[in-house]
């Protein structure tokens, strides 16, 4: 179980523990802004396959400098936001009527098998599930078509004035 607090030694002249809350390290402005250039590619390139060598490469670090330092800044691994933003994108696709295998697809996943099990195991249901959820909660996505008819024509067919 983790704690969000440290304990620390005994300080002498107090003689019992003070938990001192952990506070992350404070980066230098520039290297906060190559971390954000190399976040800003992986989340423009989402749906392709990025490698973490050029997300790096982009923020001037090495890939384990670049991760580690990722980690501690944003609270996610770069795998771990990617995925984040592919499910979250994923989602906004499958309530817009699109097919699973559509989805799967364009979102940058090989196998529908592989984007099935993460989108059931990050959301607790499969993809069909949860656009059946969306089609009962919203309905289905414009079941008739209105169509845009001249006054006239309307008056003509119907008899109507």
């Amino acid at each position: 179980m983790t704690s969000p607090l440290r304990r620390c030694g005994s300080a002498s002249h107090l003689g019992h523990r003070s938990i001192i809350p952990l506070v992350p390290q404070l980066l230098h402005d520039d290297t906060f802004r190559r971390l954000c250039r190399g976040r800003d590619l992986l989340a423009a390139e989402y749906q392709s396959r990025v490698l973490l060598e050029q997300a790096a490469r982009e923020a001037c670090l090495s890939e384990f400098h670049f991760h580690r330092l990722f980690r501690a800044t944003f609270g996610e691994t770069p795998h771990d936001f990617l995925t984040r933003l592919r499910l979250d994108r994923a989602k906004q696709m499958l309530a817009s009527e699109r097919t699973v295998t559509e989805v799967c697809f364009e979102i940058g996943y090989q196998s529908l098998g592989s984007f099935s099990t993460k989108f059931r195991s990050q959301f607790g249901r499969s993809p069909v599930e949860f656009q059946r959820e969306m089609r009962r909660i919203f309905g289905y996505h414009a079941p008739w078509r209105v169509l845009m008819l001249p006054g006239c024509f309307v008056q003509a067919w119907t008899g109507i004035e």
